[in-house]
């Protein structure tokens, strides 16, 4: 994390913009939910996003990827952003369609 006074790096302003992401089943963030496991740049402007759905069985698993990724792709300075579910009966196929090139 960025001290006061400096900029923060890319990855913390992502995690910001994405521990934002609202969980429309309970109306909490992601972030008060704890559910984002991992933000990091992998190179220049390329962003990995990982998070928990609140259960292996979250039928809103695919939209939340979604919206976790638009969030990460309004942060200035992201060029891309792949996000990967984890702990979900669907993970495969979520992280597949959500990343497809």
């Amino acid at each position: 994390m960025a001290k006061a006074g400096e900029p923060m790096e890319l990855k913390d302003r992502v995690r910001e913009a994405v521990e934002r992401v609202i969980d429309p089943e309970t109306g909490m963030t992601m972030g008060e939910m704890g559910l984002i496991t991992d933000v990091r740049e992998e190179e220049l402007g390329v962003l990995r996003v990982e998070f928990t759905p609140s259960s292996p069985f979250c039928p809103i698993a695919f939209r939340l990827a979604l919206d976790i990724k638009r969030a990460a792709m309004k942060v200035e300075g992201v060029k891309k952003a792949l996000v990967f579910c984890r702990g979900h009966m669907m993970e495969e196929a979520i992280n597949r369609i959500v990343n497809k090139p």
